[in-house]
């Protein structure tokens, strides 16, 4: 098969939790372990750093990515979901894994697909775990799919394990508690291997540091070892001080990135304690160019100007208010939000957060997950907000770049689709 019908047929073969949700979710390790047994085992053959959380792990993932290319490592990156091309999911220094390697991947394991019917997340983690063993990365980024605990990728053994943050996302399959979502994702915790946490309150901090504990494992809160501060702040970058660096410069905008640093350099630190030497110069080329280094978007990406129009893939409810607190501080005439999501997400709690004096254009990305727009316009609407509904992410943007001046602002978000579309 060409790359084109053997992604076709990875889309129509297994079930995708991107596109179907629930019905594609499977919980459990059994087919991650039997792929793996299958494959002779590859993610034994490299490091890699495990990464958790409900925000901020793909920013992080990133960002470390970046500084140890900087450092000079042959370095693996497993993230999802992907924006516009399968292959972003899988990458080697930033570039995309090759089309071929794709389909030569898919072609010989097909008998245990047969077999096995993995989902879809399950076969392309055994794809990276395949493709960093064969190009011998020195370490590999490993980004959780969802939750942590029955993850697929929690069959690693890595060096470092990371968990960003903890907040309501995916109930349905993790819980309805903060306390139960922080269980969930301290699964990745593992026998004696240090633990880095990003942000914490007080019921999750006691889950993972008694899990920690039961494991063994040297746990480090970033937020109280790392203090980082705003210097200077911009679309396209930022500038900021920490107590372990000096002006370090950002190719991220977004304040929220400012946990995020402290989360990286607290990593950083302990992998340094584990022999990954990293020098100061990579730690500020890995932060300054990490777009153009791992190819990372739709994090608060500037995508034109007069008007300005930008979009974040943020769609829960801390993310959510991160950016709406972004937007209030900044200067223009008027506020355009172009909106969708999807149908399995608390839809009231945030269309409450939602600033009534904006104008809406809610839309429906193109997968079967998609809350159907004029749904999404009848609940806004019991929160008092105004606008119109079309069936496209293309037709809503179009719209709001109709009805805008060059000094209004235009912001693409609510889900990861719409911002994938979008770009």
């Amino acid at each position: 098969m060409n790359y084109q019908n053997t992604i076709k047929y990875l889309y129509s073969q297994l079930p995708m939790f991107q596109h179907n949700g629930k019905t594609a979710y499977k919980e459990g390790l059994d087919n991650a372990l039997a792929l793996d047994k299958a494959l002779g085992h590859p993610h034994q053959t490299f490091n890699s750093i495990h990464i958790a959380g409900t925000n901020g792990k793909g920013s992080v993932s990133n960002f470390l990515a970046s500084i140890l290319q900087h450092a000079g490592y042959n370095v693996g990156l497993y993230t999802s979901p992907h924006l516009k091309d399968f292959r972003e999911r899988i990458r080697l220094n930033g570039k995309m894994i090759p089309k071929k390697d794709v389909c030569a991947f898919v072609e010989k394991i097909k008998p245990l697909i047969n077999k096995l019917n993995p989902s879809f997340f399950e076969l392309t983690t055994s794809m990276a775990f395949n493709y960093f063993a064969e190009k011998k990365v020195d370490i590999a980024i490993i980004e959780v799919g969802l939750g942590g605990r029955l993850d697929s990728t929690n069959i690693i053994k890595p060096v470092l394990s990371v968990i960003t943050n903890i907040s309501f996302d995916h109930m349905q399959f993790l819980g309805n508690t903060l306390t139960a979502i922080a269980t969930e994702k301290a699964g990745i915790i593992k026998a004696n291997t240090a633990v880095v946490i990003g942000e914490s309150k007080p019921e999750t901090k006691a889950v993972f540091s008694n899990k920690a504990k039961e494991m063994h494992a040297p746990i480090f809160f970033s937020e109280e070892l790392i203090q980082v501060t705003a210097k200077k702040q911009g679309l396209k970058q930022q500038v900021f001080d920490s107590n372990y660096l000096k002006n370090i410069t950002v190719g991220l905008g977004g304040w929220y990135q400012q946990k995020n640093i402290a989360t990286v350099l607290t990593a950083i630190i302990q992998l340094q304690n584990e022999g990954i030497k990293v020098n100061t110069e990579a730690i500020y080329a890995g932060f300054k160019t990490v777009r153009k280094t791992t190819g990372l978007q739709g994090r608060w990406q500037v995508l034109q100007k007069e008007p300005t129009i930008l979009c974040d893939t943020g769609h829960n409810q801390d993310a959510i208010e991160y950016i709406l607190n972004q937007l209030e501080t900044y200067r223009f005439e008027k506020l355009r939000l172009v909106i969708g999501m999807v149908n399995d997400k608390d839809i009231d709690k945030i269309l409450s957060l939602l600033p009534k004096n904006a104008q809406y254009y809610f839309c429906k990305a193109q997968i079967p997950r998609a809350l159907n727009e004029q749904e999404l316009l009848l609940k806004a609407k019991k929160y008092g907000l105004t606008g119109n509904s079309y069936p496209t992410v293309a037709m809503a943007i179009i719209e709001a770049k109709k009805d805008a001046t060059p000094k209004d602002l235009i912001f693409i978000g609510g889900s990861t689709f719409v911002v994938a579309e979008a770009i």
